[in-house]
């Protein structure tokens, strides 16, 4: 298989995270899940890149960033429903008011 075809995958979800940014600027929820969407298909390159080049640091990094990944989607929606329980809504206007 080309290594065209395999990258057309990642490359459209990228594209798709990219302008869910930039079409869901008020719901922060949307904005986080586009975050990870992102970062899904940047492990994809790395798993791919590692199954072509025959190496196994593709997938050490794809391990790394999917953990991070998760710590950070974790405290994204950690701090997403104490702001909801203040303000009663997730609109993104309202974030700069979280000073601290």
């Amino acid at each position: 298989m080309n290594i065209l075809t395999l990258l057309f995958v990642p490359f459209t979800l990228f594209t798709i995270g990219i302008f869910g940014i930039f079409v869901n600027r008020k719901n922060i929820l949307l904005v986080i899940v586009c975050v990870e969407l992102i970062l899904l298909s940047l492990n994809m390159v790395f798993l791919i890149a590692s199954y072509y080049l025959d190496d196994a640091l593709g997938q050490i990094f794809t391990l790394f960033i999917l953990t991070v990944a998760s710590a950070e989607s974790s405290i994204g929606l950690a701090i997403l429903v104490i702001y909801y329980r203040v303000y009663g809504t997730i609109s993104i206007e309202l974030v700069n008011s979280l000073k601290g």
